[in-house]
């Protein structure tokens, strides 16, 4: 992403990547808290399984970005 961001000349200013990041850490934690609730009430076809499970592992890994960003740029 650092490589497209040269290539527009362009930079996003620190408070909105910050902002950016704090809303997409909330969205992932939510979306995986509602995927577990989901699939512990039985409400996912088993052929849904898979995608819902690559949904789940995406949003664990966006998270897990989002605190590593946050820890490395604590005030």
């Amino acid at each position: 992403m650092g490589e497209a961001k040269q290539k527009a000349g362009k930079s996003v200013p620190f408070d909105q990547a910050k902002a950016i990041v704090d809303v997409s850490f909330r969205v992932s934690r939510t979306t995986v808290s509602v995927i577990d609730a989901m699939t512990q009430r039985g409400a996912v076809k088993g052929e849904e399984l898979s995608a819902i499970g690559q949904l789940r592992d995406q949003c664990v890994q966006a998270a897990q970005m989002c605190e590593q960003f946050q820890s490395e740029h604590e005030e």
